[in-house]
């Protein structure tokens, strides 16, 4: 059963532009490297311009796993653009 999640993340001000480049070379990386992650879209957001919404799908648990195991190598060059506090995280059910 397929696993998606939102997650929404604040950019510290200013740091947008820098946030998008550094994703623009970590989604390819993500998507070569995890076979199980079937959708990581990250979205800005009109309304605030200093938050990104990522949607993503993972085939299983097993895919979400491995995702999580790497996220800490694969976001390193994203993360400190990020504000310091946990992204707020939805888990979805398809219908």
């Amino acid at each position: 059963m397929t696993i998606s999640i939102i997650a929404t993340v604040k950019i510290q001000e200013g740091k947008m532009e820098e946030a998008k480049a550094a994703l623009r070379k970590i989604i390819p990386i993500i998507k070569e490297s995890e076979p199980g992650t079937l959708e990581y879209i990250p979205h800005v957001v009109k309304e605030n311009p200093n938050i990104i919404v990522f949607y993503e799908k993972y085939a299983d648990e097993e895919a979400l796993k491995v995702h999580g195991a790497n996220l800490g190598k694969n976001m390193r060059e994203f993360g400190p653009y990020c504000v310091p506090e946990r992204p707020v995280m939805q888990t979805l059910q398809e219908i």
